[in-house]
């Protein structure tokens, strides 16, 4: 199983970025996924789950309207676009297979930091 986050970087408040999660060595339309995200001195916080087809997306209140959750089956990737960025949002995202349970999975991570 490999996860690999790309697409973080430096932006400031109210700008966008758009994060990717190439999936490998599973069959990746059979897993819900999710993104976790870690603020710097703070524990893990879930962000966003996707079910296997894309159909149903859930949020944590806080990106709600926000962020939108994604994913692309014939490429293996899942996806997550940040618009309105804030402070608050800086921390490092993984993409997560089979998020909160003990077949959980995590890519490497991708630093996000909104700063003026």
């Amino acid at each position: 199983v490999q996860l690999v986050e790309s697409g973080g970087g430096l932006v400031q408040p109210g700008g966008s970025l758009k994060l990717s999660c190439a999936a490998s060595g599973f069959s990746f339309d059979n897993y819900y996924m999710s993104w976790v995200r870690q603020a710097p001195g703070k524990g893990q916080e879930w962000v966003s789950t996707i079910d296997t087809d894309g159909t149903y997306t859930l949020y944590t209140d806080s990106v709600e309207g926000r962020f939108t959750v994604s994913r692309d089956n014939a490429k293996n990737t899942l996806y997550l676009q940040m618009n309105n960025l804030q402070s608050d949002d800086t921390a490092v995202y993984y993409c997560v297979k089979n998020w909160g349970t003990t077949t959980a999975y995590w890519g490497q991570g991708t630093q996000v930091t909104v700063s003026s």
